[in-house]
């Protein structure tokens, strides 16, 4: 990502970023820093970077139609989900559900494994919206999934992040 300065004198406090195709143009204070100016730059760079993931995985990665096809197959379109998306802010978690207001976050980490994977997720965070713990009805709900204890597995061996919630 190439980065473009410009700077103003009458600008006192503020930075502004923005960017036009791959070229992120910075706008910044003249008495600012070029050490600080640096580590807001590097600041920006990673946000819009998480926001240039999160657009790529949502268009080829689409959660919402994994999990209408979960929730017709396992659960007889009885789960009303609010809204589900990639997080790319989440990193020691695969997955959150909350329950109450039938949101799932789903972490950027699983939208780069297998699709099977993200199923398993997936299934996993829906089953909360029926069961909120982690009690034996709920993995009773879980393992209807075929793949539940391979994915599992996989998750484990990719150690990146801790559980699904």
């Amino acid at each position: 990502m190439e980065v473009k300065i410009i700077r103003s004198q009458r600008r006192r406090r503020w930075i502004s970023a923005r960017l036009v195709n791959d070229l992120l143009l910075i706008n910044a204070p003249l008495a600012l820093s070029q050490e600080r100016l640096d580590k807001i730059i590097s600041g920006f760079k990673l946000k819009f970077a998480r926001k240039k993931l999160k657009t790529e995985l949502d268009k080829e990665k689409n959660l919402s139609d994994l999990a209408s096809a979960l929730n017709q197959k396992y659960f007889d379109n009885k789960l009303k989900i609010d809204s589900i998306e990639y997080a790319t802010n989440q990193n020691s978690r695969f997955g959150c559900c909350n329950y109450r207001a039938a949101k799932i976050r789903i972490s950027h980490k699983i939208g780069l494994m297998p699709k099977w994977v993200r199923k398993y997720v997936l299934m996993h965070e829906m089953a909360h919206l029926i069961q909120p713990n982690h009690s034996q009805a709920f993995w009773d709900i879980v393992s209807r999934y075929k793949l539940t204890e391979r994915a599992r597995g996989y998750l484990m061996a990719a150690g990146s992040v801790n559980s699904p919630d």
